[in-house]
Formats: C-alpha cells, sequence, structure tokens
C-alpha cells in the first residue's frame, strides 16, 4: 500500500482552490433558491391535489398511509431531514476515513443535481416521483456541503477563514438570485414564451439541477485531497465499516472537547431563530401584513443579492473586528428584526421591503462567520465528521424553531405574538457566545489561535 504525494501547499496554490471552493456555493445555491424556496412545494402540492380529484378522494396513497394533499409536501420534507441527519455523519466519517474528498462530495453532488434535473418528468398525476426526486435531491445537496465545508480548515489559513467563507456565502446568494431572477422572469411571463405555467415551473426546477451539476465541474478540477492515507486497497465494505468505527471513535471523543460541543449547542439555539424567520417570513406577508404574491417574490430577489453584499461586508468587519463579535452584534440585530417585524404596519410593502433588506445584511454573514468560527474548534484530520455535527444542528433547528413558533401561534392565534416568540433563540444563543471561551476551545482543539477572533 502506497501513500499519496504530499499536496504542495503555496499562497497561489491555495487562492486557486479558494476561488474554485466558491464556485460550489455559486452552483448549489441553485437548490434552496430556485427549487426550495420558491418553485417545487407548491407545485407538488398541485400534483397531489390532481392525483387526489382523479382518484375522487380526499387523500393520496403513500406506502401504507393515506395522505392529505396539502400534507404531501411537508411529510416527503420531514423524511428527508431524518435521513439527512442519519447520512450526514457516515458521509462525513467516510470522507475523512478515506479522504477522497473530492470524489465523495462530487458523487453527491450529482445525485442531487441530477435528481433535480428529472424534476422535469414530474407531471400528471407523479407526486410519489416528485417525493422521491426530493428526497434524492436533498439528501445530495446535504451530503455534499457537508464535505464542501470540510475543505475550508485545509484551503485557508485560520486568519483567512472568516473572509473566505463570507465570500464563498456570498458568492452563493449571487448565483442563487441570479438563476432565480431568470427563472421567475420566465414564471411571470410564461404566455409571451409560450409555455404553460406548469412548463414554466419544470422548466425552472429542472434547469436548476443543469445549473447545478454544470457549475460543480469548476470545484471538482480545482480542490484537492490531501490527507496521505495507505488505504487504497480497502474495498468498498472495509472502507465503510472503518468509516462505521471512525464515526463511533469520534462521537466518543467529542467528551473531551466540551467547548466545541458548548459551541454546537450554541449555534444551533440561535441558528434556530434564524432559519425560522427565513422560512416564516413569507407566510407572515401573507398572512398578516396582507402583501400581494407580487411584492413577495420582489422581496425574496432583493434579499437574494443584497445578502451577496451582506456577507462580504461582515467578512470585511470580521477581519477588522474578528468573527466573534460580528456574530454577537448580527444576533443583536436579529433581536431588532423580530421586535420591529411585530410593529410593521399591514398593506404597507415599503417597510417589508426595508425590514428584508436588514435581514439580508446580516443573514449571510451570520451564517459564513459562524462556519469559519467552528473551522478553528475542529481537531485536525476530522474536518468532514465535525461538520456533519455542524449540519446535523442546523437541520434540528428546523424542528426546535417551527415547534416554538407552531406553539406561540396555538396559543395566542397571532401571527405577530409568533414572530416576536423567536427573540428568544437570539437572547440565549447571545449569551451563550458571549460565555464561550473560543481562545481555549481553539487551543483545545490543537489549532492556531487568529489574531483576531
Amino acid at each position: 500500500m502506497t501513500a499519496e504525494p504530499a499536496v504542495e501547499e503555496t499562497p497561489q496554490s491555495r487562492r486557486r482552490e479558494q476561488r474554485g471552493w466558491y464556485w460550489y456555493d455559486w452552483a448549489n445555491s441553485a437548490f434552496p433558491t430556485t427549487v426550495l424556496t420558491v418553485f417545487l412545494g407548491p407545485y407538488l402540492t398541485t400534483i397531489a391535489e390532481q392525483a387526489a380529484k382523479t382518484a375522487g378522494t380526499a387523500y393520496v396513497p403513500v406506502l401504507w398511509f393515506d395522505v392529505r394533499p396539502s400534507a404531501y409536501y411537508s411529510f416527503v420534507v420531514g423524511v428527508a431531514a431524518v435521513l439527512q441527519i442519519v447520512l450526514m455523519p457516515m458521509v462525513g466519517a467516510l470522507a475523512d476515513h478515506t479522504g477522497r474528498k473530492k470524489e465523495i462530495m462530487g458523487a453527491f453532488a450529482y445525485l442531487g443535481a441530477g435528481a433535480t434535473v428529472c424534476f422535469w418528468f414530474l407531471s400528471g398525476d407523479r407526486y410519489l416521483l416528485g417525493g422521491v426526486l426530493y428526497i434524492l435531491a436533498s439528501v445530495g445537496f446535504a451530503a455534499s456541503f457537508v464535505v464542501y465545508n470540510s475543505f475550508l480548515p485545509e484551503i485557508a489559513t485560520a486568519d483567512e477563514r472568516d473572509t473566505v467563507s463570507a465570500r464563498g456565502w456570498g458568492f452563493g446568494y449571487l448565483g442563487g438570485g441570479l438563476l432565480l431572477a431568470i427563472h421567475l422572469g420566465l414564471f411571470l411571463g410564461h404566455e409571451s414564451f409560450g409555455v404553460s405555467e406548469g412548463d414554466a415551473v419544470r422548466i425552472a426546477l429542472a434547469s436548476a439541477g443543469l445549473w447545478w451539476g454544470g457549475f460543480t465541474v469548476i470545484p471538482m478540477l480545482r480542490l484537492r485531497n490531501r490527507h496521505a492515507l495507505a488505504r487504497s486497497a480497502e474495498n468498498a465494505g472495509q472502507a465503510v465499516a472503518g468509516s462505521f468505527r471512525q464515526l463511533g471513535r469520534t462521537l466518543r471523543d467529542l467528551r473531551n472537547y466540551p467547548l466545541t460541543l458548548g459551541f454546537l449547542v450554541t449555534y444551533l439555539i440561535y441558528n434556530d431563530g434564524v432559519q425560522t424567520v427565513i422560512s416564516f417570513s413569507a407566510t407572515y406577508a401573507d398572512k398578516e401584513l396582507g402583501l400581494s404574491q407580487t411584492v413577495r417574490i420582489g422581496a425574496i430577489l432583493m434579499v437574494q443579492f443584497v445578502a451577496f453584499g451582506g456577507a462580504l461586508l461582515l467578512g470585511r468587519l470580521a477581519a477588522a473586528h474578528g468573527a466573534k463579535r460580528v456574530v454577537m452584534y448580527a444576533l443583536v440585530a436579529w433581536t431588532a428584526v423580530v421586535f420591529v417585524a411585530y410593529f410593521l404596519p399591514r398593506g404597507s410593502a415599503l417597510p417589508f421591503f426595508a425590514l428584508g433588506f436588514a435581514i439580508a445584511i446580516v443573514m449571510g454573514g451570520t451564517q459564513a462567520l459562524s462556519r469559519s468560527l467552528f473551522s478553528h474548534v475542529i481537531p485536525k484530520g476530522k474536518e468532514a465528521e465535525y461538520y456533519s455535527l455542524y449540519e446535523i444542528s442546523d437541520k434540528g433547528s428546523t424542528f426546535l424553531g417551527s415547534f416554538t413558533l407552531g406553539l406561540a401561534l396555538q396559543l395566542t392565534d397571532s401571527y405577530r405574538l409568533g414572530i416576536v416568540s423567536l427573540v428568544v433563540f437570539f437572547l440565549v444563543g447571545l449569551a451563550g457566545l458571549a460565555a464561550l471561551n473560543l481562545p481555549r476551545a481553539i487551543r483545545a482543539a490543537g489549532n492556531p489561535v487568529p489574531e483576531r477572533l
């Protein structure tokens, strides 16, 4: 068994990889923007409703259950989230164990992109096909993103990571926003293009997969595997078994890094608030503020492009003042956003756009700088495994934030009180981050402490 040759590390080679790494944010952002945020949910629900209408019932059969068409998409999203939580640690362990990060990232990226392209065939009453394709696409997206994140500590020095992470996140918002603008133009003007509304949606969904897969070629050409591992003689079964053993060791080893665990818990808490505000904003604009679909679509587009600048701005601020401090200021801004949302007047679009602008400024930076902060508290050689735990924290927030919001709505029947209830996540997260001794956590993980933190 022979080890892989060492990878030459120079500032020039790092910058080349960084530029290639940014392009995967650009590529995969087509999935959350075009597919998840705008088109798939309503369209798949319509397909399920058509199937129920054709069958003359109020339900559609899904395995051994009868499901209401209105609940079908939520059911599929829940199944996909569970699969992601189960599979992400396995993928992270496999990437670290084999050292084949680039190949594993590419395999899952093209699984997701290929499934997204196949949304073109989603028509008629093929709701089950839509559910299977969504599960495959979302698993491919989550698994590839775990490995993608794990490249950050390898391609950027400790003092470069805030800027590199922010640029990648901002570049993703720019790419996703550009493609979404094209798709919304097609959707809103579908008659002038000579296509039906349903065909416009299918074109948008399938072309998002082509965008994702096409631009993934660039990071595949630029990124490099680094770990010199002597495991070439392992077959697939041995590699998977070894990955499971390594994952078990990592979970046990996490007890030796309580401050790293503390950061994960703190991130889960404040990211609850971030993700729930983002996902609830369209519903709040519709049900509580009474704003039209045109206004909501315009706000979505504005947020994508402003978030590009916001991520870069917060990245620059982090370089000057430290990422932890900037994230804490961002959490103060999130707290203010939630309180301001409570007082927004009904039917007035301008205040909603102003609030969306404020959200866009802090949204990308909060997530990008959290990603780079976490890179400092990961023991070397376990990047993919630890980023899988980080992404699980991200998925967990979907449950906790939604539960809190749902409970507030159940008790008060008020969308305004519901959204202001989310302030608890930002306040608790702010307190947790303030109390966390990050330099100590970084040294405990065996990493150098950046000049500014």
